[in-house]
């Protein structure tokens, strides 16, 4: 199993920071979508990513289509947003998958959601709530894709209880 996360077009360096770290941690590959509305070298996207940037697989892309073209023949994409009717924990993740979040203060275009209409994801909410932070918006998804298939590769006892 190969997981990966795409950012398109992120705007807050600590989420991103926050997702490079899960990433690090589950081994999943992070993939940044320009234009993004900081540096890679923003102390706050270095701090909340701590010292997991070495351990990071992380690719940056012109454009959501680079991406896709590249990929789509071989793995599955999952596009999360408010707007999908389907639950995240509706799908099934398995082999190689992309599981593509927007920017912050937006989402994902319309134009996109529409295209994929049948790969869009949602996280179950509270009436009238607008949307979860993005960083935890991609750890509750990433880490039902890797229960979904027994947290390959990662180490699942502790020590010593």
């Amino acid at each position: 199993m190969i997981a990966h996360i795409v950012l398109v077009e992120p705007e807050i360096p600590q989420n991103t920071g926050n997702i490079a770290r899960t990433c690090a941690a589950t081994g999943t590959v992070l993939h940044l979508i320009r234009p993004f509305l900081f540096s890679l070298d923003d102390k706050y996207l270095k701090r909340a990513g701590l010292d997991y940037w070495d351990k990071l697989r992380l690719f940056i892309h012109d454009s959501f289509d680079d991406l896709y073209s590249s990929y789509h023949k071989k793995a599955s994409f999952f596009f999360s947003t408010t707007k999908a009717n389907k639950n995240y924990t509706d799908m099934i993740y398995k082999d190689e998958f992309f599981l593509v979040f927007g920017k912050e203060t937006k989402g994902l275009d319309e134009k996109l959601l529409k295209e994929h209409s049948g790969a869009c994801i949602r996280i179950p909410m509270a009436e009238g709530s607008r949307s979860l932070n993005l960083s935890n918006s991609a750890a509750v998804v990433l880490y039902e894709a890797l229960r979904q298939n027994d947290f390959d590769g990662l180490k699942k006892e502790g020590g010593i209880f």
